[in-house]
């Protein structure tokens, strides 16, 4: 934590200086590291004053391991994508619809997220480019709620390590196989699959970490190349060049059966920015990032924009080949019933072996959240969060010294739990409920975070800068979709019956609450018996700089 601005480029006026230093514990403005950009530009990057055993800076050896900077505007545009584009898009628009009730409230609903997801990006953009380190909201955490110590960075660890799995994209995955193959979805058949999924992607990054990053701007390809023939058809559709009987069907009367219920508008919002996550992912792995600021502003908007318009024109393209019961009828197969609608049967199967494909690697899901995951829990791992069998192998780039295998194999724990012990049926729509909810919670403090920086450190560098009404939208949408999920819905049960409508936010709740706990266990409970825990840094064979801490009596 002591290094977590280490990053921040400061004007050489004195009061600038002092905000940037008091921006983050421990940061000493005399340590500074020049260096240049790849634009030529001399940059100011204040130093945290702490030297490894080597002698050497931290603000040297924080990148120290891996594959250093090898990410370049085209990785990172489809290292965004590829989390975005993929289950979401394909399966979700059925329980969406189901929830609010009509094409129209849908499709409002698809671009309000749009619009929602663009105000959290300009969020996240003035972060990133503020402290280019990997990591994402844990760094932005640290930098403003630094008292309690470490009560940040281990509330987030809880949220990142319990729910940071990709379940649901196995799940997507397995079940379009089956479909392709010609097979019920059994409930064991389709966990193995999913098992299978995610163990040999788990293998992909952690022993072969630049085929890895080669597989996901393929598949990043791929998916928009898929959502590109789905868009076309879609014309096709609406213009009467297919078998469809009535194409414009849905759309003569957008608005009927809209639900009244603010809760199934919640629910529903929760899978719309589940299908847009992602737009954040470059900023969990800015240390693999070359020129990381210049390439942040360029990608993350351009990603971003291209799956909205992709997915609002794909929605469309839904609404027009099938009718509002055929598309709440199919579950998380929306994309196959479109391709059986316009194709027939045998087309169906061939085309759902390319959304198993695309479900593969996307969002929050297989091949592409599991390289950014991995990463932001290596950075956990370096903060010295105490974990089984010590941080320092968990923040290892163990065995291959490029990529963070162990930070691969804390993502792959929770996975293997949640595909295992829930009924698929109802551990799909349940999952990306409790995957949303804390983090709206998590990002209600980030941007309350950002406000609180902007009125107390005015003079820090900030590359870029959102439009305040932005963010306060941002914020007020934070609320909303804490509130209202306790609401109850129209129905009385809500989308995961036979479980509670509550039961979703209570988890995520409690989610966030056992950090808390482990946070008291780890800081507060050792003095009550006389100790304390006490901070160093150690500099491991790979070159990973990572926080030890040791017992200490106290006086």
């Amino acid at each position: 934590m002591s290094s977590l601005l280490r990053f921040l480029r400061t004007p050489r006026r004195q009061e600038s200086q002092d905000d940037a230093a008091s921006v983050i514990p421990e940061v000493h403005v005399s340590d500074v590291k020049h260096e240049k950009s790849e634009d030529g530009v001399s940059e100011e990057l204040p130093g945290d004053g702490v030297h490894g055993p080597s002698g050497s800076s931290l603000a040297e050896a924080v990148e120290a391991g891996g594959m250093g900077r090898h990410l370049g505007v085209f990785s990172c545009t489809l290292l965004i994508i590829g989390k975005i584009i993929g289950s979401g898009i394909f399966s979700t628009p059925s329980s969406i619809l189901g929830s609010v009730g009509s094409v129209g409230a849908s499709l409002m609903l698809w671009v309000l997220g749009f619009i929602l997801s663009f105000c959290g990006l300009f969020i996240w953009l003035e972060f990133g480019t503020m402290i280019p380190r990997s990591g994402g909201e844990k760094v932005y955490l640290e930098a403003v709620y630094k008292k309690p110590k470490y009560l940040a960075t281990v509330i987030f660890a809880a949220n990142a390590i319990l729910l940071g799995f990709t379940a649901s994209g196995c799940i997507v995955f397995a079940q379009n196989i089956l479909v392709t193959a010609g097979h019920t979805a059994d409930r064991w058949v389709s966990r193995g699959i999913a098992l299978g999924a995610i163990g040999f992607v788990t293998l992909l990054h952690g022993l072969t970490p630049r085929l890895g990053v080669w597989v996901m701007n393929g598949l990043g390809m791929f998916k928009i190349v898929i959502l590109l023939f789905i868009v076309v058809t879609g014309w096709a559709v609406l213009a009467g060049h297919t078998s469809v009987e009535d194409p414009h069907a849905n759309f003569r009367q957008l608005f009927a059966g809209s639900s009244h219920n603010s809760n199934d508008y919640a629910t529903a919002m929760f899978k719309v920015l589940f299908s847009y996550a992602g737009w954040s992912n470059v900023n969990n792995v800015m240390n693999d990032v070359k020129n990381p600021i210049r390439t942040l502003k360029i990608a993350a908007p351009l990603a971003l924009g291209v799956c909205a318009v992709l997915y609002i024109l794909a929605n469309v393209s839904y609404f027009a080949a099938a009718t509002k019961d055929e598309i709440m009828g199919s579950g998380v197969t929306v994309a196959s019933l479109f391709f059986r609608k316009i194709f027939g049967v045998k087309a169906q199967k061939v085309l759902s072996v390319f959304v198993a494909l695309s479900a593969l690697g996307v969002s929050m899901n297989v091949v592409t959240v599991t390289f950014a995951q991995a990463r932001v829990n290596q950075e956990l791992a370096k903060e010295g969060i105490p974990l089984p069998f010590g941080s320092k192998f968990w923040a290892s780039n163990w065995p291959t010294g490029k990529s963070p295998f162990p930070g691969l194999i804390v993502h792959l724990i929770p996975s293997v739990i949640v595909l295992v012990a829930p009924p698929p049926a109802v551990a799909y729509p349940f999952i990306l409920d409790v995957e949303g909810y804390p983090a709206q919670i998590i990002n209600f403090f980030v941007v309350i975070g950002l406000f609180w920086l902007r009125y107390h450190k005015p003079n820090v560098h900030r590359p870029f800068k959102v439009w305040l009404p932005f963010a306060a939208f941002f914020l007020a949408a934070c609320v909303f979709l804490i509130v209202a999920p306790f609401l109850k819905p129209a129905n009385g049960v809500g989308d995961t019956p036979p479980l509670p409508y509550y039961l979703y936010c209570l988890v995520g709740i409690a989610v966030l609450a056992t950090g808390v706990l482990y946070w008291a266990w780890w800081r507060i409970v050792p003095r009550w018996f006389g100790y304390d825990f006490v901070p160093r840094k150690e500099k491991l064979s790979d070159g990973t700089v990572v926080t030890v801490f040791s017992a200490k009596k106290l006086d």
